[in-house]
């Protein structure tokens, strides 16, 4: 199969089926192109005719992408996303070598969820993204800010005073407005300014980011609520190794794109997949979008699944505490 056949079927997808038997087709399509997933999968005594169902599928542990060049395309790469990190910490790469789908797939996701983006006012405070270069959430942003084609959308640094008079402007026109922030810089907005929003989402994308001392997401949402006057902050789940986001618009459960899969792990036997929803343990996300990379991942969040396609984060955990993790230094 093709990466571009596959491509056409991400983009394309509709159901529950077509999702399990194109997820077949990729990790049959990354096991003969993608050498560091292929020798992972080796190393478990996995080979493709024993694949029979999603849950049979090896999950690369998300640490590869720090210490690996995960490529299942050989084309030349167009981008690499980067994750942050604190001086002289390794950093993830997702390497690309098409960036057409991922501009296709996350303005899919995003008007699935939020409808056009042309009806649209998108401001965002992003500052620690902004900061640094290779950020996979500010290419996105930015290219939803451009297509909302609308003069006061825009990056917000440090200046939260002109973010403000803008709010108050965007409410005053009963603007359908969306406010993107990191999480620090939200808190640190509420703390100068208070408001009562009525036509503005709140959007948090999660992290303090070594700015602020790390608080529980619930927490987090009651101190924003209270400082924008909103019922509900929404939330981005994403990551810089995968290409596809989920989204929640309260309460931290995360709606999941038709190009996302989610499964539980158990934290003792990473290899064993809970069968059960409401169970607590390490987030396995299928992401079909990846496919110049790979579409399996065992990320280092904690979650759990609260019913079909509805996800809750709960939190992270350091690999180092999980056993069976040598898989890590082949």
């Amino acid at each position: 199969m093709e990466y571009s056949v596959l491509k056409d079927k991400v983009l394309s997808l509709k159901s529950d089926e077509d999702f399990s038997s194109l997820a077949l087709e990729i990790f049959n399509f990354q096991y003969e192109n993608n050498a560091i997933y292929r020798r992972f999968c080796d190393y478990l005594n996995v080979v493709p005719k024993a694949i029979h169902s999603l849950k049979d599928i090896p999950f690369l542990p998300i640490e590869f992408f720090k210490s690996h060049q995960i490529l299942s395309v050989q084309n030349d790469i167009q981008t690499t996303f980067t994750s942050s990190g604190t001086t002289g910490q390794q950093t993830s790469k997702h390497h690309l070598t098409d960036l057409d789908i991922y501009d296709k797939i996350f303005n899919q996701i995003f008007e699935d969820f939020y409808g056009k983006v042309e009806d649209l006012v998108i401001l965002a405070l992003l500052p620690s993204y902004l900061e640094r270069k290779g950020s996979s959430l500010i290419y996105m942003v930015n290219d939803l800010i451009e297509r909302t084609n609308n003069i006061d959308s825009g990056f917000y640094l440090h200046n939260q005073q002109a973010l403000y008079d803008k709010l108050l402007e965007l409410e005053a026109k009963k603007q359908k407005t969306l406010l993107i922030g990191v999480s620090f810089a939200l808190l640190d907005f509420v703390e100068q300014f208070s408001l009562n929003l009525k036509t503005t989402m709140v959007m948090e994308t999660g992290g303090m980011k070594g700015r602020r001392k790390e608080i529980v997401r619930e927490e987090l949402h009651r101190l924003l609520k209270n400082g924008f006057g909103v019922e509900n902050i929404h939330s981005e789940y994403g990551m810089t190794e995968l290409l596809s986001q989920a989204y929640s618009k309260g309460q931290g459960v995360f709606e999941l794109p038709s190009s996302m899969k989610v499964f539980i792990r158990d934290i003792e036997d990473p290899l064993t997949i809970f069968s059960k929803e409401q169970k607590t343990g390490g987030i396995n996300i299928i992401d079909l979008a990846n496919i110049q990379s790979c579409s399996f991942i065992a990320t280092k969040d904690l979650g759990q699944i609260v019913k079909k396609n509805q996800l809750k984060i709960l939190g992270r955990f350091d690999y180092s505490d999980v056993r069976g993790c040598n898989l890590l230094t082949f």
